[in-house]
């Protein structure tokens, strides 16, 4: 999976289904990878912190991330 190391079972590895790849497409990997990381740095913070709106802005920024994964996944496989 290029330069990073895959992390089974972590949030953000869940939440993009980072193992899904029926094309094994290293595009897709990659997209799904980084993006898990995002999530999974979201996810640390927000667990450091009890004020409601920062946890607020990290499940919003973990959602988002999740959606561009998405889009970006459709794009990077639209023409195969």
């Amino acid at each position: 999976m290029g330069e990073h190391k895959q992390k089974h079972g972590s949030i953000g590895a869940e939440r993009v289904r980072e193992s899904f790849n029926p094309s094994g497409d290293n595009l897709v990997d990659k997209i799904k990878r980084h993006t898990a990381d995002l999530i999974d740095i979201c996810n640390s913070e927000n667990d450091k912190h009890e004020d409601g709106e920062i946890g607020r802005c990290y499940s919003l920024a973990m959602t988002h991330y999740e959606v561009a994964a998405m889009w970006a996944v459709k794009a990077a496989t639209a023409n195969k």
